[in-house]
């Protein structure tokens, strides 16, 4: 079944119902015809047409943007805008009641209420000056001196990260070292360069198992090369002895991480040899450079390949450095509909939200600096299908090659990116409204807020089709896309409920309230399921080892912290099947010290604390 034909199991989120079936679309008014331009459609003024400028427009001065017939919403768009306007409205009415403040701007709620005025102009061009509230136009490019605030967004201050755990009750007297919450990234950035050597000559002889493996074991989670146009790159890259080009850039990325995907986790191949694909990856970072100073499409795709090898090799500030170049150019980009050629469309959106959660995922951890891409979020559309380009190719010509794209290349599946696309959003929102820093929220107050993002979490799960809903027992998965999905919603569930376990280890007497211990119940029950089958988590090592380690730390140091609490141990098993759980996870994690200075210090940190937690737990048994 193709992406377009996915119906209501796409609907992962009530952002990602853009794209349903013909049988559907006839249950829903038909399209009205767009010839007005977007500041008409802000105004509901009506709008005479004229191009390049319309009358309304010249009269303001102002530049005039037509919409683009492939990016019209529907009577069904409008119902999932003001659906997700409801459950914002929500959120930030909760917490105005119980803390005096919005979570949301002045400015941003005036957006908000703007974005309410009709279908189309809930996703108005940023970039028309004429077309918001003065404060909010300075969007984009610079866009950090006054973005606008959304509950989908990583806060620029917040406590999600694994080491803020060392500073809750209980915890921080198993580690005997106060570490700042921003070590790793100190770490990180004292870290050894990376050492590239350019490659003598490449062999090619692989090329055709590397791709296919490609297309079956990495770009279902990235999603961002077109496989119909994959036998053109190749071909251009070859007619360019792979000397230069972004099309020979993006082959050697391809090649780079097909190779790697052969051979499991890095973590368990021998340190003493070359990382799997890095000769590919190698040539490819010799044509970076010129790469990167272009502003088009297929360099953000090469920025954003290369930025997944880095990630493959546990190299995360490398990476977010590229992606930064990424983000900088796709802002230029969606800055302007007329930018992108529509041949482009589609894969620009894809390279758009490879970037966004990227950033995400690094934001969660470290404290960097936010691009301002997130701030395109709703101008730009969700992934679609990849449609075939017209060319001069004789019928013979065409059906050979797609024979080929057939054989070695597969389907273009979208499920588990969209999944992702919206799993990461509510993990955003998880942390925006409960961990953003200057956040006050009482056991009274977070109640409705943990209740309103589980129920979400469990419209998410409900809305994954066959083929990625994983099992939420402890039935194995079925393939590695619903191990990494399940592994992804039990953390997400883990920290919607983590400040109840915060509260108890303050107070152990909140635990008597059945609402306190009813949601610890569940923060620690999400917590197990994450952890208890620790090697499955290498499903996920190709997108996720970095992020998963430090996930893993995270939940293991709460564990810990439980087996410390009178009130909260009583919710767990028995303590040798926790202690069996937490070796585990100790070696596990051991295993990737050597991969990073910000791994080897969490290795240190769970080992050291587990030593600890046994000397007290055996002292605390001989007082009894």
């Amino acid at each position: 079944m193709s992406p377009r034909e996915m119906d209501s199991d796409v609907m992962f989120d009530t952002n990602l119902a853009k794209k349903r079936t013909n049988s559907e679309a006839t249950e829903l008014p038909r399209r009205r015809a767009t010839i007005a331009c977007q500041i008409c459609r802000l105004r509901k003024t009506r709008c005479n047409g004229a191009r390049p400028r319309c009358q309304l427009c010249v009269d303001l001065d102002a530049d005039c943007v037509y919409r683009e017939p492939g990016i019209k919403l529907d009577a069904g768009d409008k119902l999932i805008i003001e659906k997700l306007n409801r459950i914002e409205g929500l959120l930030q009415s909760k917490v105005s009641d119980h803390t005096g403040h919005s979570p949301l701007s002045s400015d941003a709620s005036t957006f908000a209420n703007h974005a309410r005025l009709g279908s189309d102009d809930a996703v108005a061009n940023l970039s028309n000056p004429a077309a918001l509230p003065a404060r909010t136009t300075a969007v984009g490019l610079g866009s950090w001196a006054n973005p606008p605030t959304s509950i989908s967004t990583m806060p620029r201050v917040h406590t999600t990260p694994a080491l803020h755990l060392l500073q809750w009750p209980l915890i921080r007297e198993l580690v005997a070292v106060p570490y700042d919450p921003h070590t790793l990234l100190q770490l990180e950035m004292a870290r050894e360069p990376l050492k590239i050597e350019t490659p003598v000559g490449l062999d090619l002889s692989n090329a055709f198992t590397h791709a296919r493996f490609f297309f079956e074991r990495v770009n279902v989670w990235y999603a961002c090369v077109n496989p119909l146009t994959w036998p053109g790159y190749y071909k251009t890259a070859l007619s360019l002895d792979f000397q230069k080009g972004p099309e020979s850039c993006v082959v050697l990325l391809v090649l780079a991480l097909g190779c790697a995907s052969q051979y499991g986790s890095i973590s368990c191949l021998s340190p003493n040899k070359e990382p799997p694909g890095q000769p590919y990856f190698a040539a490819a970072w010799c044509l970076l450079p010129a790469v990167m100073t272009r502003n088009s499409v297929l360099a953000a795709q090469c920025v954003i390949l290369a930025s997944a090898y880095l990630f493959y090799m546990v190299r995360p500030l490398e990476a977010w450095t590229l992606l930064s170049n990424a983000s900088m150019k796709l802002q230029l980009l969606f800055g302007n509909p007329s930018r992108v050629p529509a041949q482009w469309k589609e894969l620009g959106t894809r390279v758009y939200w490879n970037t966004l959660l990227f950033e995400s995922d690094l934001l969660a951890e470290l404290d960097l600096p936010h691009s301002g891409i997130v701030h395109f979020e709703e101008l730009v559309d969700l992934p679609g299908g990849f449609e075939q380009e017209d060319d001069e190719e004789d019928e013979g010509s065409t059906q050979r090659r797609d024979k080929v794209v057939d054989m070695m290349i597969g389907h273009d599946e979208l499920w588990y990116f969209l999944a992702e696309i919206a799993l990461r959003r509510l993990l955003n929102r998880v942390s925006h409204m409960i961990y953003q820093k200057d956040n006050i929220l009482t056991l009274a107050s977070l109640g409705p807020i943990a209740a309103e993002l589980d129920f979400q979490l469990s419209q998410w799960y409900e809305g994954l089709p066959q083929p990625v809903r994983f099992p939420l027992s402890g039935a194995p998965a079925s393939c590695p896309i619903q191990t990494v999905l399940r592994l992804r919603y039990f953390a997400c569930r883990t920290i919607i409920y983590r400040p109840y376990i915060l509260a108890v280890f303050q107070n152990e007497y909140a635990c008597a309230d059945p609402t306190v211990k009813d949601c610890c119940l569940r923060c620690l029950e999400a917590t197990l399921n994450q952890l208890e089958h620790i090697s499955s988590h290498r499903e996920g090592h190709l997108p996720y080892l970095w992020q998963g380690a430090l996930s893993m730390v995270s939940q293991t140091l709460l564990i810990m912290g439980a087996t410390m609490s009178p009130a909260l141990s009583s919710l767990l098993p028995p303590a040798i099947r926790l202690d069996g759980i937490i070796s585990s996870v100790i070696t596990e994690v051991g295993r990737y010290a050597r991969l990073a200075p910000s791994l080897k210090l969490s290795a240190e940190i769970i080992r050291d604390a587990e030593k600890r937690r046994q000397i007290c737990l055996a002292s605390a048994a001989r007082r009894a």
